[in-house]
């Protein structure tokens, strides 16, 4: 049986497409997105943020998006793949440059696959993130909290969402950032 409910999306871009910026790209994106089923409820405005990691590529054009969708997490993200796939999207590099980043960061209050595997990827040294990716989908995004890029955008279209685990909000999360991590951060 299928479930309507909200997901948070985090969009980015740093590799501009032939006519489109990347900021026209996340535009586009979100408009991909509605025939086919997804349901764009909020968009925050888009960022330019620094590169992440440092050196990886171009600077990024980012946004957030909360969405309806009439289906689980699943089959949300397979959405976002194909629309990534349709604007060029390769995954060849993890924290790569790329034409298109549409990450699923959370489906409303659900920790998935479950609590014991999200702690694990939470818990994940930064060195041996770089290398390995998990196999599955794992919701709330591990990294969340961490990232003033996918945190700015989200506090202007879910300021008030809390994290199922950590307890915080968007809000409280982003004001725990360290300042030099957010000050490179400016709406475009």
């Amino acid at each position: 049986m299928k479930t309507v409910q909200q997901f948070l999306i985090a969009l980015g871009s740093n590799m501009p497409e032939p006519g489109m910026s990347p900021a026209d790209t996340l535009r586009a994106a979100l408009a991909a997105l509605v025939p086919k089923g997804v349901v764009v409820l909020a968009q925050s405005r888009i960022y330019h943020t620094p590169c992440f990691p440092v050196g990886a590529g171009p600077d990024y054009a980012n946004a957030a998006a909360r969405v309806r969708y009439d289906g689980d997490a699943a089959a949300l993200l397979g959405k976002l793949h194909e629309v990534e796939t349709g604007f060029g999207r390769n995954r060849v590099q993890r924290w790569g440059a790329r034409v298109l980043d549409l990450d699923l960061v959370a489906a409303g209050a659900a920790v998935l696959p479950d609590a014991e595997t999200w702690a694990y990827w939470y818990h994940l040294p930064a060195h041996r993130q770089m290398v390995e990716a998990p196999d599955r989908l794992i919701l709330p995004h591990p990294r969340l909290q961490d990232r003033a890029f996918v945190l700015v955008p989200l506090a202007e279209i879910a300021p008030d969402w809390a994290h199922p685990v950590l307890g915080k909000s968007v809000a409280d999360m982003l004001a725990a950032l360290p300042e030099d991590s957010v000050s490179g951060i400016e709406a475009m």
